[in-house]
């Protein structure tokens, strides 16, 4: 597929692993108008034939350049309005390009934006056999896997239901199932995988690491550097439209987390951490007690929060925080090194790993982790702070309601 001719003499950052390409992106730049007075009717137009026409551009895209493997998990990251979601809607061919070329070996398989393909006014039945047709099966092959869809996206109750009736985590599983069930040979995943529950979220990372060992080619765009250290083989950094990064995962999680708390890292206007950067977070994830990292936790078992830290000037006694976040952003559990250990004294340039470990009887859900450091010298002063950087997904076979399920004793006494 190639939407615009490349120009002369340009060249693409290669696959790390060399081969053949599934996804080329050269140079590609897209721009949006913004015009300063917005006509939503056709009565308006004609009061005002005169009006200014001026308009701003935003550059969403500029001169991006990169490659995708065939069998490649390739990371897109960074902060809001970066371009993330431009890009994957110009590869996906939804947005032309202004300039430069775009080219998909293979059948291309989108999951971008909730919603998108979708009649609100059609049954799930009818969007599943229409989507799936328009992604490249026959009619035949959509029949034979119409319910594959439905039960992969737990909606066997819904099935003759509107969509318009239907919630955004349901809209998401319908999407998603459809997706992957159409045997693309690149599949674009926009980060809306955030809107659906946890125990589907799990079924998702458990078809990422099938469709890793099948070789598909999967871009994948998200907020979470767990999971991008986790299924990526490579990732890229974008910021205000531009590729400032591209290499191993961990590296350009780093980048992410540089870029994204930077200003509060360096103390500039509005910075709550003073004039200096003093220490840093590095990395932040979970693992399991076999010390293998982790995205999902089953309930009961010990859990191991870990952050990486490096601290660029000497350091006595520093303190870590791990806080612990559910869906609706309320602090559940604070694992803190207060009253637990003598952290000791660091210099400058020392690295060390902080490893919080507990049984895990956080309730079923999604869990962001946010880590912090600080020192008293003589009051409170935080040192880093990375804010919902990590996610963790606690899985149990039952749900009882509450923000924890504390194992306990029941007791009846008859009288």
């Amino acid at each position: 597929m190639s939407l615009a001719a490349s120009r002369p003499g340009e060249t693409t950052a290669r696959p790390a692993a060399g081969g053949p390409s599934a996804v080329t992106a050269i140079g590609v730049s897209k721009a949006f108008r913004l015009p300063h007075q917005r006509y939503s009717t056709l009565k308006e137009r004609a009061l005002h034939p005169f009006s200014s026409s001026t308009y701003d551009t935003l550059q969403a895209l500029g001169d991006v350049s990169f490659d995708v493997g065939v069998g490649e998990f390739f990371g897109i990251v960074g902060r809001n309005g970066s371009g993330k979601s431009t890009l994957l809607k110009c590869l996906a061919g939804i947005y032309g390009v202004d300039s430069g070329e775009i080219r998909i070996d293979g059948r291309l398989s989108p999951f971008i934006e909730l919603g998108v393909g979708f009649n609100p006014d059609l049954t799930a039945r009818d969007n599943v056999m229409l989507n799936a047709i328009m992604l490249g099966l026959t009619r035949r092959e959509a029949r034979r896997r119409f319910d594959e869809i439905i039960e992969f996206a737990e909606l066997q109750e819904f099935v003759d239901m509107k969509l318009k009736n239907y919630s955004s985590g349901m809209s998401v599983r319908l999407g998603f199932s459809v997706a992957i069930q159409v045997d693309a040979d690149v599949l674009l995943v926009d980060e809306v995988l955030a809107v659906g529950d946890a125990s589907f979220q799990r079924k998702c990372f458990d078809e990422f690491d099938r469709m890793r060992s099948e070789r598909r080619t999967i871009l994948f765009v998200t907020h979470d550097m767990n999971s991008v250290e986790r299924f990526c083989d490579r990732a890229m950094l974008l910021e205000q439209g531009s590729m400032i990064a591209l290499g191993a995962p961990d590296e350009v999680a780093r980048g992410y987390n540089e870029v994204n708390f930077g200003q509060l890292a360096s103390g500039g206007e509005g910075s709550e951490l003073g004039a200096q950067l003093d220490a840093r977070i590095l990395k932040t994830w979970c693992e399991n007690t076999a010390g293998e990292r982790i995205v999902v936790a089953p309930q009961g078992e010990t859990c191991i929060a870990c952050i990486e830290v490096e601290f660029l000037k000497a350091i006595e006694e520093p303190l870590f925080v791990m806080s612990f976040r559910n869906e609706a952003r309320q602090p559940i559990f604070k694992a803190h090194s207060a009253g637990q250990i003598v952290a000791g004294a660091f210099d400058a340039g020392d690295k060390a790993t902080i490893r919080f470990s507990f049984e895990n009887f956080l309730a079923p859900g999604r869990y962001t982790l946010t880590p912090e450091m600080a020192i008293w010298d003589p009051d409170y002063r935080l040192l880093d702070l990375r804010d919902d950087v990590a996610a963790l997904i606690v899985e149990a076979a039952n749900r009882s309601g509450g923000v924890a399920d504390l194992p306990h004793r029941v007791e009846i006494e008859r009288s």
